[in-house]
Parts: C-alpha cells; sequence; structure tokens
C-alpha cells in the first residue's frame, strides 16, 4: 500500500505531462491541419485546442490572411515592341476551403505565376504599346477572371489583381519621349501663334480708333477755326470791312501771332517760310488778287452753268 502511494505522483506527473501534450494554441487568422496516423482529422482556428497525444498531430498551419505575390512578366506587343509587366496578385485561403488548399495544391506561387504569365502572353499581343498603357485595367480584369477560375478549385481566392508597371525598351522609351517633346513644341507654337494673332489684331483696332478719333479731333479742330474766322469776318463786316478784305486782315494778323509764338518760344525748330518784312504786304496782295480772281471767274461761269459755278466755289473754298 505504501508503495503504490509512494508511486501515485509519478502517475499525476506522467498524466499532466501526456495531457500537456495535447493542448495548443492557435493563432488568431489562422488555422491548424489535425491528422490522425497520417489521415486528416480536423481543421482548428483560433484559441486554445486539445488533440489526442500521441495519435493526433500537427500536420500544417495555414494563414489566412491576404497574401501579395509579384509577377514579372515579358512580352510583346502587337506592334514588334518588347515590354515588361510588373503584376502583383492579392490572393488568400478561403475559409470553406482550406482542406483543398492545403492538400491539393503544393506550391501555391509557381501556380499562380504560370496562370499570369499565361493570360498576359495571351493579351497583350493583341494590343499595341500604346493600347498596353490605356487598357492595364483591362489586362488586371483578364488575369483576375483566369485566377479566379483555375485558383477556386484549390481553394484560393483571388482578392485583386494589379498591373502595377508597365516598362518598354529604353530606346522605345526614347522615342515616345521626343514625340511627346514634339506634340507639346507644336501646341506651344500654336499657342504663340495664336497670342501673337491676338496682339496684332489689337494693335491695329488700338491704330485704328486713334486714327479715327485723331481724325476727329482735326475736323473738331478745323470746324471751330471756322466758326472762329466767321465770327471775326462778321464783327469786321460790322464796321464797315468787307470779306474779302477781313478775310487777308485775319491771315495777317495770324501771320503775325504765329511769329511772335516762335519767338517766344527759343527751343522751338520750326521754320517758316517766307519770313521777310514785305511777307505781310505780299500775302495780302496774293489774297485779294486771288478773291477778286474768283469772283470773276463765278460771275463768268455763273452764267453758263449754274451747277457748276457752285461746285467750283465749293472746291475753292475747300
Amino acid at each position: 500500500m505504501t508503495e503504490l502511494l509512494s508511486g501515485l505522483p509519478i502517475v499525476l506527473v506522467l498524466g499532466l505531462i501526456i495531457l500537456s501534450m495535447g493542448i495548443f494554441t492557435v493563432k488568431q487568422t489562422n488555422a491548424v491541419i489535425i491528422e490522425r496516423f497520417g489521415k486528416f482529422q480536423s481543421i482548428r482556428f483560433a484559441g486554445l485546442q486539445f488533440k489526442v497525444p500521441f495519435i493526433d498531430r500537427v500536420a500544417g498551419r495555414v494563414s489566412m490572411k491576404i497574401n501579395q505575390l509579384d509577377v514579372m512578366v515579358e512580352t510583346k506587343t502587337k506592334d514588334d515592341v518588347f515590354v515588361k509587366l510588373k503584376v502583383s496578385v492579392q490572393y488568400l485561403i478561403l475559409k470553406d476551403s482550406i482542406h483543398e488548399a492545403f492538400y491539393k495544391l503544393e506550391n501555391p506561387h509557381e501556380q499562380i505565376t504560370s496562370y499570369v504569365f499565361d493570360t498576359i502572353r495571351a493579351e497583350v499581343p493583341k494590343m499595341r504599346l500604346d493600347e498596353v498603357f490605356e487598357r492595364k485595367d483591362d489586362i488586371a480584369n483578364a488575369i483576375r477572371r483566369e485566377l479566379e477560375e483555375a485558383m477556386n478549385t484549390y481553394g484560393y481566392g483571388i482578392v485583386k489583381a494589379l498591373v502595377t508597371d508597365i516598362d518598354p525598351d529604353m530606346e522605345v522609351k526614347k522615342a515616345m519621349n521626343r514625340i511627346n517633346a514634339a506634340e507639346r513644341e507644336k501646341l506651344a507654337a500654336e499657342y504663340e501663334a495664336e497670342a501673337d494673332r491676338i496682339r496684332i489684331v489689337a494693335k491695329a483696332k488700338a491704330e485704328a480708333e486713334s486714327k479715327r478719333l485723331q481724325g476727329q479731333g482735326i475736323a473738331d479742330q478745323r470746324r471751330e477755326i471756322a466758326k472762329g474766322l466767321e465770327e471775326s469776318v462778321e464783327v469786321l463786316n460790322q464796321v464797315g470791312i468787307n470779306s474779302q478784305e477781313a478775310s487777308a486782315l485775319i491771315v495777317v494778323t495770324q501771320h503775325y501771332d504765329t511769329l511772335q509764338s516762335l519767338g517766344d518760344n527759343t527751343n522751338s525748330n520750326l521754320i517758316l517760310l517766307p519770313n521777310s518784312p514785305t511777307a505781310g504786304s505780299d500775302m495780302l496782295s496774293q489774297m485779294v488778287t486771288s478773291f477778286a480772281a474768283s469772283q470773276q471767274l463765278g460771275e463768268s461761269m455763273k452764267l453758263n452753268n449754274p451747277k457748276k459755278v457752285l461746285i467750283k466755289r465749293d472746291r475753292l473754298e475747300e
């Protein structure tokens, strides 16, 4: 009896050791495959788990997280340009298909890479290089469809397939850059030419408006001068001076006013010809003679053609 009691602690210790060998934990987002005598037994998820010691064993642990596989593929486009595409495939093990993912597929990376190569080399040769850049989303969707059909059978789900980089040959990139630069230079030249045209048109409009306003100013100036002369002649007529004498007197007065103005301004470069002491009397006599001649001509032509007389008189007055 004493021997049995003395051996009891040893048995308890051995039992605890054996029991502890059957206890294990599973981390979050992981799963554990349990086999019994080499045969699939069960799948254990996160938490404290127990297996039969010496009978059950942990065959493997799988992660339920999303994984990413980057694949670099080189292929040729429809216009015979070699291009490298970098494809990023995001995948995970489906919770309901852990058994298939663990037992059916030995190396998922190799399997996914093979399908990516096959899909890209089937799609890209149908496109030109510019279309590859424009339709990279279509290429990614085609890769995803192909992988989903194949990998779902093995317990893997495809979250996303992305074409993250398109890298053509260096000489091709240089040529594309030159084409782009030429197009931008052409566009810049067109904008500069349009700007020059706008400036020329605006300048021409401004000059035309300036000329119009200048002509209007000159016309107003001459109109006011004519009014002033008319008023001066009327004033002189009131004191017994006829129109011819009044006009001559006004011209002579303006002549000497001009000379006085030139004398007041020492910096003037204006030269007035003639400028002799007898210039005033000569000018007066010439004007009186011209007015008398025009009056005689008007009276003689009035008898022949009154309309022509009016026209010529208007021209002489102008």
